[in-house]
């Protein structure tokens, strides 16, 4: 009797919870109302069944519960209830099923006269493109992303160069109008998802996927992202503003277009170049620029100011310490942050552009480039002779064994963490008889693994990728003597499994 009381009383409990929860959908904005439709049928339907069910167990355990001296009726089989069962289960995924099936069937079919947007995922941020006055969205390749061409558009597409840049969080769409978002990922899977307007789609590396959606309310409304991208997942958030098309079009001709941007990346000094720098990196994604609160320090304010490191030691933020903050980010920790950063090898020119426009956030600082001379980052190979951060650990000496240097030089660039010794398959191709062989490249061609590809795949990883394997490899620059010892450390990984692979190239 208790156990009954009790299932009745989830029961109830249960959908007096449902009724009265705050914990419902936001308003709609957008034409999807048959999914909010979907929705509530799928509740209605569950619902019925999860009340029926729960009033059925609690009467049967009443109605048929042990008494003295009762013994139950054996029935091994009762088709009229089994055919009963069978239909109303049938019909009940039905529909269920069926009101999802048609709205599908909607949300691929695109309106011919839909807006392209286009939105890339790269952990922490969302950043956007649009086409510009010619209407089309130019090409793009992850061969051709770099510090100054974030997207990856191909310079040499003419139908690129007017489209429209966005690089904040925040992007603008026109009321009514029909918007298609075709979704890339830079690294790993996110999830565009506007609550409001009953939309989500997974971003997915290698790929192009879309949605579309007709805004219906002028307004600001959320960006989210709903798949699990690491730790500064939660703060992977951004704004889509509503616009009558007047504020719109008001709002387009504001941005940069990707012509525009390559000309401000040639005639800007230091601190232009640190903003495309930092913009193209990513680093806004994990500092804010404005003061607010992020997942690393924000850079407003910062030059000058003594942190506290999480030792309990201090620090002066001045050049120094932030150079050696972006190549090895673990040797001094600000307290209060997670060490989550990874280093990033930039040259020297670099690390100079990205300290200018940080000292340019302080407040009462001068916008203007602290000199004159333009610090030309246009070229996708690496920057002429960088010099490096100081890796005692694998200085070169002259009693010291290439095979030997590369292998500590491998381990400092952290490169074991994704190419395998021992031929196992991690995230990156082994590197165990991997000199000489003729590799299947993801585009259908076909490339010999010799030292023109190998210093090539470390500057520049993204131009050719090995099939089977994803684009996540950062550009590395290295001295010509730290590329030849990684070269003779995979030319003896050769040579341990067996001749015959070299022969046969």
């Amino acid at each position: 009797m208790a156990l009954a009381i009790i299932l009745l009383a989830l029961v109830v409990a249960s959908v007096l919870f449902h009724i009265f929860s705050p914990w419902h959908a936001t308003d709609l904005a957008s034409n999807w109302g048959s999914i909010d439709t979907t929705i509530t049928i799928t509740v209605v339907i569950t619902g019925i069944f999860f009340v029926a069910i729960g009033v059925f167990l609690a009467y049967s355990i009443y109605r048929f519960k042990h008494r003295p001296n009762q013994r139950a009726d054996y029935e091994p089989e009762n088709k009229k209830l089994e055919w009963i069962l069978i239909w109303v289960t049938t019909i009940g995924i039905c529909a269920l099923l069926a009101p999802g099936l048609f709205v599908y069937g909607d949300f691929v079919r695109v309106p011919a006269n839909a807006m392209e947007l286009e939105a890339v995922g790269q952990q922490w941020r969302w950043t956007y493109r649009l086409p510009g006055e010619d209407g089309i969205l130019g090409k793009s390749a992850i061969r051709h992303i770099n510090a100054e061409n974030p997207f990856g558009l191909d310079p040499n597409d003419p139908n690129g160069q007017d489209d429209v840049l966005v690089m904040s969080n925040e992007v603008h769409v026109p009321v009514d109008q029909p918007i298609k978002v075709l979704l890339r990922s830079k690294d790993v899977l996110h999830d565009l998802y506007v609550p409001q307007f009953r939309v989500k789609m997974d971003s997915v590396p290698g790929l192009v996927s879309y949605m579309w959606f007709t805004p219906t309310k002028v307004g600001e409304y959320e960006v989210l992202c709903s798949e699990l991208c690491g730790v500064g997942h939660y703060n992977m958030r951004g704004k889509v503003v509503v616009d009558e098309a007047g504020a719109f079009q008001d709002w387009l001709a504001q941005q940069p277009t990707f012509a525009e941007s390559l000309q401000s990346s040639l005639a800007g000094g230091l601190v232009e170049q640190g903003k495309k720098l930092a913009e193209g990196q990513g680093c806004l994604a994990c500092h804010s620029v404005d003061g607010s609160k992020s997942i690393g320090p924000g850079w407003k304010g910062a030059f000058g100011k003594v942190e506290t490191l999480a030792d309990g030691s201090t620090v002066n933020v001045d050049a120094t310490y932030l150079k050696e903050s972006i190549t090895n980010p673990s040797a001094k920790i600000v307290q209060g942050y997670p060490p989550v950063m990874i280093p990033y090898a930039l040259s020297d020119e670099q690390l100079d552009a990205l300290v200018a426009y940080i000292e340019s956030l302080n407040e009462g600082a001068s916008d203007q480039p602290v000199e004159d001379e333009p610090v030309e980052m246009r070229e996708v190979k690496p920057l002429p002779e960088p010099k490096q951060p100081e890796q005692p650990e694998v200085k070169e000496q002259e009693d010291v064994d290439p095979v030997e240097l590369g292998r500590q030089l491998a381990n400092s660039k952290g490169c074991l963490a994704c190419h395998s010794m021992d031929g196992s398959k991690i995230l990156g191709p082994s590197w165990k008889g991997m000199w000489g062989k003729t590799e299947e490249l993801a585009d259908g061609s076909s490339v010999v693994v010799d030292e023109a590809y190998f210093k090539e795949s470390i500057a520049n990883p993204n131009a050719k990728v090995v099939k089977g394997f994803p684009p996540v490899m950062t550009p590395y620059q290295l001295t010509e003597e730290e590329l030849q010892a990684l070269i003779a450390l995979a030319k003896s990984m050769a040579e341990q499994t067996e001749s015959a692979t070299g022969e046969a190239e």
